[in-house]
């Protein structure tokens, strides 16, 4: 079988004669046919291919091209197979199969003619595999075995370069010398690189000339200009081309950018805006605080524009010190003692400032280094006096008479003005008020008596005030101590209860004393001890003074019995060694108790005697005398009882017996309970003298007419009428000898005369008309309020209707 592509044919025969010499043992062009082929094959009979070997092949055939973005209407024109069998009388078709078979390659199966129905691109495919068979279109048997051929995509120019890494960021040290490489780019063309220049890419820069240039071959983008100055300008942006075709005119193009930053190196030294510098502070600024904030200018960034300062020169040493904020890379100023106007208005520093990180590749531009002077001038304040002393110790005797001095305290004005001082004592330390200053001259003295055992120091904060400005306060300590004198007497150190067992032995210590004493002095104590004199001859107990501050009491007989003396008091007295020396008389009380054999007690006190020492006559003594008192308590009580019965009785009693007690306004004329004030008022009749109630006594009243000339009581007045009723009851009990100390009639009040509101009851308002206006009560206050709402608006009369 042949291939043949019409007029390729002959242009590529000079083509086909060399593949033909270079593939000699192979009979003819393309593959030899698979032995699954022929093992295959319908026909099992012996055939003239299997007697020759196939020493020759029938097929004569080559190797296809198709270039890729075919764009015309027409399917496009691949090639031809023919087979040499093919007689061309119509018995042989043609059948293609494999890649892209029928979706892409088809095959006229009578003339064997090949054409792609599809647009191909070789950058997705570069090559497709087929097979092709010839077969006997009546048998449908293969005439020739399969063979194997391929239809290669020839590339055209169809992909521009592309930078698959772009955009670029780079950077490089500023001042870099020339050809310094930057960065190098690098751009991808999909198309063949073996065939033709479609692949070949050259690079060129657009833009970013003249500070830079790129290598054509390589992309290798480096400074073209020496010194760039990061201070200058510290960015630029570059357009690198790179084209295929080798740069030829009709080649593709792609860009991409390139940001360059230039990175800053120590090229700058540091430098001082101002060759001086001025700065004011108050005097009464505190240590430790900022004076001034300068700083030295530096082009350079991070850690090249990092810097050190310190005071090169300078008065008032070590009054300033100087260091660097590291956030601002300023340098700090700060006081480091004290402020004086009065002692120094004003300091001159020299203060130089170094970068701390230096480039030995630029000394050649100049010391990084440079120096200013700073002038501090210091302004006055008022300030507060100040104390020569801050602490002043002074020692007092606590025996010291009131009024003593014992100490003075100074201060002064430390201004110019020199102020006087006045001088006052801080009493929330001297609650009690033990001492006085002097206000003109500081004289401290003793205001009270102290005692050093109740308080031994006394911290007094005593204040200075300048008179021109009270505002202006200076404090000062006064620490007093006080000191001792012997004015305590020494004691027992604890309360001692001291048992005596009955079967102690003479000479036996029975208690340990010691003592204590408020006193503390210096050379230590020394108590001495010794039975008070008037039992220091006793026959019982003696002490034995043991010259270490103890004593020992001790037995001077046994046979102590608790039944004859259940316990004995010991005066000892105390001598301490003070000058002079105090003492003082203890009383040590002893237990006399029943003990055990280890001496341990468990009985002490008096012996409680038993009834049975008393005869049969005392104790029926003491009670008779118990039943006797009795029988008297219970007679007292009964008679108590007996006379609280009236001694006259009556069947029917005086209404007016009735009132114990009157000491209220009562519920005025709507009161049906309370006494009925008109059997008081008709007080005028006939009296039986034998009733004692109805007698009038013989006693005068407080008016002075007799009885026959006496009115009538409906004629008295008002309170005329109350008192002669009350006097003449008091009389009544007062002459009857027969009257129980008590009477039911006690007390009565009434108004009385010269009440301003007159009498307000309205006990008559039942047998009298009254016209009185009550309007009056409004006036006198909330107390009132009620009658005034009672009487006030409306007729009595209504009250009662």
């Amino acid at each position: 079988m042949g291939w043949c592509c019409s007029g390729i044919c002959r242009a590529l025969a000079p083509l086909v004669l060399l593949f033909v010499l270079r593939e000699r043992s192979c009979c003819c062009w393309g593959l030899k046919p698979s032995s699954g082929d022929l093992e295959n094959s319908p026909h099992s009979d012996p055939d003239p291919w299997d007697v020759l070997h196939r020493h020759k092949r029938s097929w004569v055939w080559n190797q296809f091209f198709v270039l890729e973005e075919y764009t015309g209407n027409e399917p496009l024109y691949v090639g031809k197979l023919h087979s040499d069998v093919d007689k061309g009388d119509g018995k042989v078709k043609y059948v293609l199969t494999g890649e892209g078979a029928t979706s892409i390659f088809t095959i006229d199966e009578n003339t064997g003619d090949i054409h792609a129905t599809k647009r191909l691109d070789r950058e997705a495919q570069a090559y497709y595999t087929l097979q092709a068979q010839a077969i006997d279109q009546l048998t449908n048997l293969p005439v020739e075995p399969r063979s194997e051929f391929v239809v290669k995509v020839q590339d055209i120019n169809d992909n521009e370069p592309k930078f698959l890494d772009g955009p670029y960021m780079a950077g490089v040290p500023e001042m870099s010398p020339l050809g310094t490489m930057v960065v190098q780019v690098a751009a991808t063309d999909a198309d063949d690189p073996t065939y033709g220049n479609s692949a070949r890419v050259i690079y060129s820069i657009v833009h970013g000339q003249p500070y830079f240039s790129v290598e054509p071959k390589t992309g290798v983008i480096r400074t073209a200009l020496p010194n760039m100055d990061r201070e200058t300008r510290d960015q630029y942006v570059l357009v690198i081309q790179a084209k295929d075709m080798v740069g030829q005119m009709g080649g593709l193009s792609g860009t991409t950018s390139v940001t360059v930053t230039l990175t800053d190196v120590n090229d700058n030294p540091p430098r001082f805006t101002h060759k001086s510098y001025q700065y004011t502070v108050l005097e009464s600024l505190p240590v430790q605080s900022v004076v001034a904030r300068i700083k030295a200018a530096d082009a350079d960034i991070g850690s090249n524009a990092e810097m050190d300062y310190r005071i090169m020169d300078g008065d008032g040493p070590g009054m300033f010190n100087i260091t660097t904020d590291e956030d601002t890379q300023e340098g700090v100023i700060i006081l480091q003692k004290p402020l004086d106007f009065e002692t120094k208005s004003g300091f001159a520093l020299k203060i130089e400032a170094t970068n701390r990180n230096i480039d030995s590749n630029f000394l050649s531009l100049g010391p990084f280094s440079d120096t200013t002077s700073v002038k501090v001038t210091v302004e006055d304040v008022n300030e507060p006096p100040i104390f020569s002393m801050r602490l002043n110790k002074m020692v007092v005797f606590e025996d010291t008479k009131v009024g003593t001095s014992i100490g003075r305290v100074s201060a002064h004005d430390p201004d110019t003005s020199h102020s006087a001082i006045r001088y006052s004592i801080n009493r929330n330390t001297d609650l009690e008020r033990f001492f006085n200053v002097d206000a003109l001259s500081g004289v401290i003295s003793t205001a009270k008596p102290l005692d050093r055992e109740a308080n031994s120091v006394h911290n007094l904060t005593v204040f200075a005030i300048e008179s021109q400005d009270p505002t202006q306060i200076g404090k000062g300590i006064a620490l007093i101590t006080v000191l001792d004198i012997n004015d305590n007497a020494p004691v027992f150190a604890m309360d001692y209860d001291t048992v005596l067992c009955e079967n102690a032995m003479a000479g036996q210590v029975i208690q340990m004393i010691s003592a204590v004493d408020k006193d503390e002095p210096l050379s230590g104590h020394r108590f001495y001890f010794a039975l008070d004199a008037p039992v220091a001859g006793n026959l019982n107990f003696t002490l034995r003074d043991n010259k270490d501050n103890t004593a020992s009491i001790l037995t001077k007989r046994d046979g102590f019995r608790r039944r004859e003396q259940s316990g004995y008091r010991l005066p000892v007295l105390i001598t301490d060694n003070g000058s002079p020396p105090l003492s003082s008389t203890n009383t040590l009380s002893v237990r006399v108790c029943e003990c055990d054999s280890d001496g341990v007690e468990f009985s002490c006190g008096e012996v409680a005697y038993t009834a049975t020492g008393l005869s049969t006559g005392a104790l029926l003594a003491i009670l008779g005398c118990i039943i006797t008192l009795l029988v008297m308590v219970l007679l007292i009580v009964t008679m108590r009882r007996r006379r609280k019965q009236p001694l006259i009785l009556e069947e029917e009693r005086d209404i007016r017996e009735n009132i114990v007690r009157y000491d209220d306004e009562g519920g005025g004329e709507e009161d049906t309970e309370a006494f009925d004030m008109v059997t008081l008022r008709n007080l005028n009749v006939v009296r039986d003298p034998s009733v004692r109630r109805d007698v009038t006594p013989d006693t005068p009243t407080y008016f002075h007419y007799t009885s026959a000339s006496r009115p009538p009581y409906k004629s008295l007045p008002d309170n005329v009428v109350f008192r002669e009723f009350i006097w003449e009851r008091l009389k009544d009990a007062d002459v009857d000898p027969t009257a129980p100390p008590y009477d039911s009639l006690q007390t009565y009040a009434f108004e009385g005369s010269g009440s301003v509101a007159e009498s307000l009851s309205s006990l008559e308002s039942l047998s009298t008309d009254s016209d009185q206006n009550y309007d009056y009560l409004s006036n006198w206050g909330p107390r009132f309020k009620k009658l005034a709402d009672l009487y006030g608006n409306s007729d009595s009369s209504s009250v009662f209707s």
